[in-house]
């Protein structure tokens, strides 16, 4: 399979999208042509936002970003990365606890397509602790969430928890 474009898929929940996360997507930006920005949709896990909430945050957070897209999927990775004719799959990966289980999605998917590779980037020191979890955590307990997110997703976060510092 020849790709034209050197386009890679980088998945997630992104429930909410984190400084982290836009840290990973940044520096994949500097590696690939275009980044398809992937929000699973898992109806198994219950979410703060809603597949369509997070996508426009996302939008929002990169502000028409050239060559980044933001799209939605559920079923296979694999399988949306050949639709979308993507040459890799980018994970972010905050410490070793995270090694494990990503390698086992790597060796998996690497087992159900060839053509599709998984890069795995390290995230910056800055962002090793912040996860969306955390966050909401924080914000659920009105603690203060300034510079783990971005400004569009701060501001829907103070939309669902009116408690937090602004």
């Amino acid at each position: 399979m020849v790709h034209n474009l050197r386009t890679a898929i980088y998945p997630g929940s992104f429930d909410p999208l984190t400084n982290g996360h836009v840290d990973i997507i940044e520096r994949g930006l500097k590696i690939f042509d275009k980044i398809i920005v992937a929000v699973l949709h898992n109806p198994s896990k219950k979410s703060l936002f809603s597949v369509k909430e997070r996508v426009e945050m996302i939008n929002l957070s990169f502000n028409g970003t050239e060559n980044l897209c933001v799209d939605s999927f559920d079923g296979l990775l694999v399988d949306y990365a050949k639709m979308k004719d993507a040459a890799a799959i980018i994970r972010g990966m905050r410490a070793i606890s995270d090694f494990e289980n990503e390698f086992q999605m790597a060796l998996m998917n690497r087992r159900l397509s060839r053509d599709v590779q998984t890069v795995f980037l390290m995230t910056g020191l800055r962002w090793i602790f912040t996860s969306s979890s955390i966050i909401k955590e924080v914000a659920e307990f009105g603690g203060d969430i300034r510079g783990m997110v971005p400004i569009p997703v701060k501001h829907k976060m103070e939309e669902k928890y009116p408690g937090l510092k602004k």
